[in-house]
């Protein structure tokens, strides 16, 4: 069983009558734990999910650690600075999410991500509304 974390933005108040309802931004399903992708990928996971800061930090460690550590070191350091990204990776997604005004919503638990998208229409169909 995987954890999701779910991030929506609050509710838009309702508008003028007999005007449409306005739009929130959809939920995002954070999947908790390792992300290979980001292990591997490093600076290109961290700018394809637009965590730019990230990205440049995570490139100037790794070039850093290549030229400056000697080479026994560095062997131990970059692997081990990938790790750190995999381990980190969602939690820098759910902070950027924070940031942009969808914070925590709840968690679901499901085998994948369909299921717990219809999980997520059982326990909270207000958030799911704002869906595409």
């Amino acid at each position: 069983m995987k954890l999701y974390t779910v991030h929506a933005e609050a509710p838009p108040p309702p508008g003028p009558e007999g005007w449409p309802e306005p739009k929130a931004r959809p939920p995002v399903l954070v999947r908790e734990g390792f992300s290979l992708a980001a292990a591997i990928f490093g600076p290109f996971w961290f700018a394809w999910n637009r965590l730019w800061w990230e990205a440049l930090g995570f490139l100037v460690l790794t070039v850093a650690a290549g030229w400056l550590l000697p080479e026994a070191l560095a062997t131990i350091a970059v692997p081990a600075l990938h790790v750190l990204a995999g381990f980190e990776a969602r939690d820098r997604l759910r902070a950027r999410l924070a940031r942009r005004g969808q914070p925590l919503a709840g968690v679901v638990a499901a085998p994948d991500l369909e299921i717990a998208w219809f999980r997520l229409m059982q326990q909270r169909p207000d958030l799911v509304r704002a869906a595409p």
